[in-house]
């Protein structure tokens, strides 16, 4: 069966629902995807409520409701069988009302999104072509591409006047000096996290009121030449997406904004920028802010205290693993995939990601070593993650040497 097919039947079964409760993911992708598929129940006259949670189970699942999963329910082959799943993570779960590219060949790392996924469901619901900003948020957010399915929306909403494209400076913030002191995406060595740094180099490129970008991005490249990989160093400027039916109209820093809450316990936050509810934006940002910060703070503590022998760096707190993990991927000195190991009482939390131009199959890897460490994994081909029990955490490092670090 064909996404497009597979989507309308997904949309029926939303449709034919009084009541529906939805549960997403809390990183951007998984937000927005909630959000547009919200949206679309909104316009439909379709209660439901919104949660977003790091993971989910099927004790988390009682027969009450019809239950709606974005960006979550793929891995799990024990769903009940009605559960609704708007997925583009490795299809384990076998029930009818799946839309996931991948049920139709079509690469879920790179060419579509779970936003994405959940725009083509909600285009099969009503007229919500106004939603595609929300769509490019997932791209974003994962680290896709704007090839294949997400190229056919991205299109479609410059057509319809809902994103425009430009080329700029892609780092994330409220104003210029802000942007560099939070960059984690790429992180840059010496200049994030340091205010006096930051202001010395805008001062250097002539000063706010008179600012040469091309003298700021010289001096930042300069700065973080030794540390950090070309290809994340070019992050920094690039194409960029402007989302004018959106609260945050910069994509880039949208997606960061609504990430940040969803990964510090504010999802409810994040949700409600992507339902344009424009009230706590400042809020929002000062949460990404105090979150990125914060990020910066503990990539300096796990580069000190080493963990480049195998790849395998280890934090203190849980929510930043993942984001972690990114920078670290960036570093020059890693040739193999990098793991972020945080503990979190008895349960340890690991985000795996592949350096540019490594390529591994971290979700199906990280998979078997976590259940192998009587935990649970997976992911995507170049960004994974897994929980497993503290006491085993020598067997996930010596699993995960043998597998991708040898």
């Amino acid at each position: 069966m064909s996404l497009e097919s597979t989507a309308s039947l997904v949309a029926d079964q939303i449709k034919r629902q009084d009541f529906v409760e939805v549960v997403a993911h809390h990183d951007a992708d998984g937000i927005a995807a909630g959000s547009i598929l919200c949206h679309a129940m909104v316009r439909a006259g379709i209660r439901f409520r919104l949660r977003v949670r790091q993971e989910i189970t099927t004790a988390d699942l009682t027969r009450d409701h019809t239950y709606l999963l974005c960006d979550l329910g793929a891995g799990i082959d024990q769903l009940p069988k009605d559960t609704i799943v708007v997925d583009h993570h490795n299809p384990y779960f076998t029930g009818e009302y799946h839309a996931n590219p991948r049920l139709d060949g079509i690469d879920g790392d790179r060419e579509l999104s779970s936003s994405g996924t959940a725009y083509i469901v909600a285009q099969q619901m009503g007229d919500n072509r106004d939603l595609a900003g929300l769509a490019v948020l997932g791209v974003i957010g994962d680290g896709q591409d704007l090839i294949g399915k997400n190229h056919e929306i991205f299109n479609e909403g410059v057509g319809n006047g809902i994103i425009n494209p430009n080329r700029g400076l892609r780092l994330v913030g409220r104003d210029m000096s802000e942007r560099w002191l939070m960059a984690i995406n790429p992180y840059l060595d010496g200049i994030s996290g340091d205010e006096n740094t930051v202001t010395a180099m805008i001062g250097q490129a002539g000063g706010i009121n008179a600012l040469r970008l091309d003298l700021l991005l010289s001096l930042s490249v300069l700065h973080t030449l030794t540390g950090s990989g070309a290809a994340c160093t070019e992050m920094m400027y690039g194409d960029t997406y402007t989302l004018d039916r959106e609260v945050i109209p910069d994509a880039h820093g949208m997606a960061a904004v609504i990430d940040a809450c969803g990964k510090t316990g504010h999802g409810d936050l994040g949700a409600s920028i992507c339902l344009r509810y424009s009230r706590d934006a400042e809020t929002a940002w000062a949460i990404a802010r105090e979150h990125r910060l914060n990020v910066i703070t503990a990539i300096r503590a796990a580069v000190t205290s080493g963990g480049a022998h195998d790849g395998v760096y280890e934090i203190g707190d849980a929510e930043l693993a993942g984001d972690v993990a990114d920078a670290l991927a960036c570093r020059s000195i890693h040739t193999h995939p990098v793991a972020v190991i945080a503990r979190n009482g008895d349960v340890c939390r690991v985000s795996a990601r592949c350096p540019p131009g490594i390529d591994a199959d971290l979700g199906t890897v990280i998979r078997g070593i976590a259940q192998s460490c009587g935990g649970s994994g997976g992911g995507h081909r170049l960004r994974a993650g897994a929980t497993i029990p503290c006491t085993r955490l020598d067997a996930f490092r010596k699993g995960w040497h043998e597998a991708v670090a040898a």
